[in-house]
């Protein structure tokens, strides 16, 4: 799937995959792709700045910490994100069934 088809998506989506845990950036773009069973491949250009992003809306706090000598920032979900997320899966449902409806699959 092209990260292009998740415009307006991908913010909660991140969201969702930080909801039970912090992790840092890979591990984000690794949980993507196993949740999504391979369909989400996302490069690293579509999700480093929507990481920020989020961090600036308040959405996400991150903390850096060395791992076996590397640095990494490790995302973690606020509550103001916590309440994103509730509002984006809410928007997603009504979505989700007005497109069902339209195209008769519902």
């Amino acid at each position: 799937m092209k990260a292009s088809s998740l415009h307006g998506h991908l913010d909660a989506l991140i969201l969702a995959v930080v909801e039970d845990e912090p992790l840092h950036g890979y591990a984000i773009i690794e949980a993507l792709r196993a949740r999504s069973e391979g369909t989400l491949d996302l490069p690293t250009g579509t999700v480093y700045p929507a990481l920020r992003r989020l961090e600036r809306e308040g959405h996400l706090r991150s903390e850096w910490s060395n791992v076996a000598g590397r640095d990494r920032r490790t995302y973690r979900l606020t509550t103001g994100g916590k309440k994103a997320l509730a509002g984006r899966r809410g928007e997603w449902r009504e979505f989700r069934d007005t497109i069902s409806a339209v195209l008769g699959t519902s």
